[in-house]
């Protein structure tokens, strides 16, 4: 049954009635600011209600508009909130009855707000006695929008002061947000879940393992040499230094000694390496804080790197080139050439990248002062690297604990002095500097002379003598097939790989295969005690922080 107005003149008429006016008063269904007299306005509802006498209001329905509703539409014809009305549907008899009674309209209260009881109370309704109540008009406030009722639920409700705290302090505090995986800032596979204050972060989670392949126990079932390429898997961006350092741990089991060209081939490389590490480490950190060009700048040079990984080894990314017992093979005729060459030239483009970044002020608001670590904590954590040193502490495994050519180059080492994002970047744009003048050394002392042992059973035989000696074929293809044998014992072998301390213990039983290799990712330290060093930062000063570890995640989960 459609809800009704109780009226003072006659008895009820339905509200759903006021959808089938032919003509209502314009000014009253706009809710302008004209005037309307009470009487004529009620004079002309008669009017309009007068035709629809017939078929459409049932017997005992009066067909005089309730006065009170006129006096309440007539004192409401200013407000801002217009009338709802539906045009005048040309509909038979039986479907208007029908509709008439099935459909209603509110224009005074939310469709979902609570009954006020400060308003006349329902009245029954007369068509169906004992049924449901019929609904009468609720006094509105000013606004037009809520109940004069203060307790009802509604958006605009007033302010609840009744637990006596402070209206402005009681709101939702901490709430939980995922950072990543899918997030381009989180490098990989990294998962963030952060308990926030507004924009300040209270507390962040690394979750590790989404990149996890079970690599330390796969290499149990492979020889010493088929479980090199695992290696350039682990940390993608720095693939030789990390072929360095397990073939530094299987040549201390074997205690052997490569010959010296191939020390400074080493030498040279890691350097390189150390340059590709940090292009992709400075770029990527700036374009996730907004700066774009340096990145499309910086990735030119990084062709040309890949380029000399690539005539080197035959690959662009995964080289294999280190191998227990020096290199796979001599550099190629001109390489040399080529990479002094581009040494040369590489400075200016250093310089370039600093013009852009280092007084940059934006790139300072971003970095200064934020993820701040100070030198005991670095050394709590198990910092190493960058990390470290730019926290002022003068730690660095090339010259601590020198290995293959390091102990015959001369460098210095950056070291920075609040321990923060941009000491941090300032730490990595020496190290480029410092690493073309470990090149520039490499190519001007390389040494004539081979490149790998002269054991047959752990460095494969040339091919001239493949093709001469029968014996040297026999080598070769036992050495593919079944591997050397390692004396037992264990050892730690440990470099200082561009991103910190890389390091690699290698347990042997005696046979072809490794009993134990458990390898030290330094970027699982450093994500280890992101809790720490993001606490009060901004949601955006998290990227920040992410960019400054120079974060892999084929090392951190392996």
């Amino acid at each position: 049954m459609a809800p009704v107005i109780a009226g003072r003149i006659g008895e009820a008429i339905p509200v759903a009635v006021i959808d089938f006016l032919p003509q209502w008063p314009r000014a009253h269904l706009r809710g302008t600011s004209t005037s309307i007299d009470a009487a004529n306005l009620e004079a002309s509802t008669r009017r309009q209600l007068r035709p629809l006498s017939s078929g459409l209001v049932p017997k005992r329905t009066s067909m005089t508009m309730a006065a009170s509703f006129v006096r309440a539409a007539s004192r409401h014809a200013h407000s801002s909130k217009r009338l709802c009305r539906t045009p005048n549907l040309q509909l038979p008899s039986r479907q208007r009855q029908s509709l008439l009674f099935s459909r209603s309209i509110s224009s005074t209260a939310p469709r979902r707000a609570e009954p006020s009881t400060t308003g006349p109370i329902s009245a029954p309704n007369p068509e169906t006695p004992g049924g449901p109540l019929a609904t009468t008009i609720s006094p509105t406030d000013s606004t037009f929008t809520k109940h004069v009722q203060q307790d009802s639920n509604l958006i605009n409700k007033a302010p609840d002061t009744s637990l006596g705290d402070d209206y402005e302090t009681r709101k939702i505090r901490h709430y939980t947000v995922n950072f990543g995986p899918q997030h381009p800032a989180a490098h990989g596979v990294l998962r963030l879940i952060l308990e926030l204050n507004g924009e300040e972060i209270v507390r962040a989670d690394p979750h590790v393992g989404l990149l996890h392949r079970g690599t330390e126990k796969l290499i149990e079932y492979k020889t010493y040499l088929q479980a090199l390429p695992y290696f350039d898997r682990f940390d993608y961006v720095s693939m030789m230094t990390n072929e360095q350092c397990f073939s530094l741990a299987v040549e201390k089991l074997l205690n052997i000694d490569i010959p010296e060209r191939a020390k400074y081939i080493r030498t040279m490389f890691g350097e390189i390496t150390r340059i590709l590490n940090h292009l992709m480490s400075i770029l990527s950190h700036a374009m996730d804080v907004g700066a774009l060009t340096p990145f499309l700048w910086g990735f030119e040079e990084r062709e040309k790197l890949m380029e000399f990984y690539e005539r080197v080894s035959g690959a662009r990314l995964h080289a294999a080139y280190v191998r227990p017992g020096g290199v796979k093979a001599d550099l190629p005729l001109g390489l040399l050439d080529d990479i002094y060459a581009w040494a040369t030239q590489f400075g200016d483009r250093i310089d370039e990248t600093e013009e852009l970044l280092t007084d940059n002020r934006i790139w300072i608001g971003r970095t200064k002062g934020v993820g701040v670590v100070s030198a005991a904590d670095a050394l709590n954590y198990s910092f190493s690297g960058v990390m470290l040193r730019g926290s002022g502490v003068p730690w660095d495994i090339r010259k601590s604990q020198p290995y293959d050519a390091y102990d015959k180059v001369e460098f210095d080492v950056p070291v920075g002095q609040n321990g923060d994002c941009y000491d941090r970047y300032l730490c990595r744009m020496e190290e480029f500097r410092q690493s073309l003048r470990i090149i520039h050394q490499c190519l001007n002392q390389m040494p004539p002379g081979p490149v790998k042992v002269e054991d047959y059973k752990i460095a494969p035989p040339p091919r001239a003598a493949m093709k001469e000696n029968m014996e040297a074929l026999i080598h070769h293809f036992l050495l593919f097939t079944k591997g050397y044998t390692v004396p037992p014992g264990d050892t730690y072998s440990a470099i200082e790989a561009p991103k910190g301390e890389m390091g690699v213990y290698l347990v042997s039983d005696g046979s072809e295969r490794p009993y134990r290799c458990k390898v030290r990712a330094p970027g699982f330290a450093h994500l280890g005690c992101f809790d720490q060093i993001s606490r009060g930062h901004l949601l955006a000063d998290a990227v920040a922080i992410i960019g400054t570890m120079d974060l892999v995640f084929g090392e951190v989960d392996r």
